[in-house]
Formats: C-alpha cells, sequence, structure tokens
C-alpha cells in the first residue's frame, strides 16, 4: 500500500519505535497518525513531530473497551501498526505466572484484539494494511526472555492466521521480525542493538513493496543463518542466559 495520504494508526507510540514510526509516516506524507499509548501525558515529543497530523489517544490495548472506544473514534483508519509490546524478564521456570500473563495479553491477545476492531474500518475504508511488530524471538528463544519468547511466537501464529482471513478483504498483514532494538525496553541488556530508525525504515518500505515478512536492519543476516541452520542458532541462542 502506499503510506502518503493514509491514515495511520500506531500502538505504543510515546517512546522508541513507537514514536519512530510515527516520525517516518509523517515523513512520508500520511495524512493523520493516531498515536497510541496508556498515559496521554507521555506523548508529549510525539505530538510535537507535527501536532497538525498527530492525533494522540489514551489506549491501553489489553482493554476491549478501550480499545472498541479508539476504533469509535479512529474510523477512518487505513493503516494499522501494532507496536505495543510487554517484556518480563526470566527463565521458563522462574518467570511469574503474572509476567507471562501480561506478555501474552500485550503481545498476542493485544494484537489480535486491535487487528479485531479495526480489520472491518480498514476494509470498510478500501482496504489497507496491518503491520505486526514481532521479533527474531518468535522463531528461536532467548532463555532470559522465556514468556517474551512464548507470546511473541503466538502472535507470529495468530498474525499467520489473521494473514489468511484478511487477504480477501484487501487487507495486507506484515510480520516484522526485528533483532534486538536500541529502546528502554533492553536498557542494561549487553547485546548488539539495531537502531528504530534503521528497523522503521526497512519496515515501511515492506508495506510499500508488498511484501509480508521482513527482517529489517541486522535481523536478515540472523534470518539467513537460521534458515540454513535452524538447530545451530538455537544453540547460539541458548547461551545468552
Amino acid at each position: 500500500m502506499q503510506i502518503e495520504n493514509s491514515v495511520a494508526l500506531v500502538t505504543g507510540a510515546n517512546r522508541g519505535v513507537g514514536r519512530q514510526y510515527v516520525a517516518q509516516l509523517i515523513e512520508h506524507g500520511a495524512g493523520k497518525v493516531y498515536a497510541a499509548a496508556r498515559n496521554l501525558d507521555t506523548l508529549g515529543g510525539t505530538i510535537a513531530l507535527d501536532p497538525q497530523r498527530v492525533v494522540p489517544l489514551a489506549l491501553d490495548v489489553t482493554d476491549t473497551r478501550m480499545i472498541e472506544t479508539v476504533a469509535t473514534t479512529a474510523n477512518d483508519v487505513t493503516l494499522l501498526i501494532n507496536n505495543a509490546g510487554s517484556l518480563t524478564f526470566g527463565g521458563a521456570l522462574e518467570v511469574s505466572d503474572a509476567g507471562l500473563a501480561l506478555d501474552m495479553a500485550v503481545n498476542n491477545d493485544g494484537l489480535r484484539d486491535m487487528t479485531r476492531a479495526f480489520s472491518p474500518i480498514i476494509e470498510a475504508n478500501g482496504g489497507g494494511a496491518v503491520v505486526n511488530m514481532l521479533t527474531l524471538l518468535s522463531l528461536v528463544s532467548a532463555p532470559g526472555f522465556a514468556a517474551y519468547n512464548a507470546s511473541k511466537a503466538a502472535a507470529w501464529s495468530m498474525a499467520m492466521s489473521l494473514r489468511a482471513y484478511l487477504r480477501p478483504k484487501g487487507i495486507q498483514v506484515i510480520n516484522a521480525f526485528p533483532a534486538g532494538i536500541d529502546t528502554d525496553m533492553l536498557a542494561g541488556v549487553d547485546a548488539p542493538k539495531d537502531s528504530p530508525e534503521a528497523v522503521v525504515r526497512d519496515v515501511l518500505a515492506a508495506v510499500t513493496a508488498g511484501e509480508e515478512d521482513v527482517y529489517p536492519a541486522s535481523a536478515s543476516g540472523v534470518f539467513d543463518a537460521w534458515r540454513a541452520d535452524q538447530k545451530a542458532v538455537e544453540a547460539a541462542f541458548a547461551e545468552m542466559m
């Protein structure tokens, strides 16, 4: 789809990758960008990118009533970017039930519920696209992020099911599988990280090119290695305790 003159909604738009999405959508000529976050007070920097085109929305993707309210307000959306995420630290036998439930609620259920609410809107507006910010950890596990890995793997499966359902409705589903990104979410994690700018640039290029899956920035090299020898990559990631 073409981003110019589109109407986009970005979840988790208050910082990091979400704010960068808003910035680059504006640069690409989007007519309007709804910037959603749980707390409106955190959206000041995002709104400042273009006060005329950026519309702030209060939204918790785990709250179906809030999703319904936002869908009523943002009924002109043609591009949905499911970016909001949760990462709970802890191994498979240590992570709390609450942490696992939170990551699943945000990363899988939130993606599904947002898409369920906005796909009829996108279809009614002539079609468009849904972008799902997944991760390479949908494919391979970093043991210290067990809840996050599991929730993103579930989200990948859910997104493929959504793609099959939405394609006949004129809605493209783009799944993005970035590597580590230099944001607050991974602050303190000592590992190579891509810039939010590079990741978003590659994902939006995939949107305009009509690609279904994108491995932005350094993720493309890891994916190539995984495709060539999945078990070797699994073993390498298993050392990231």
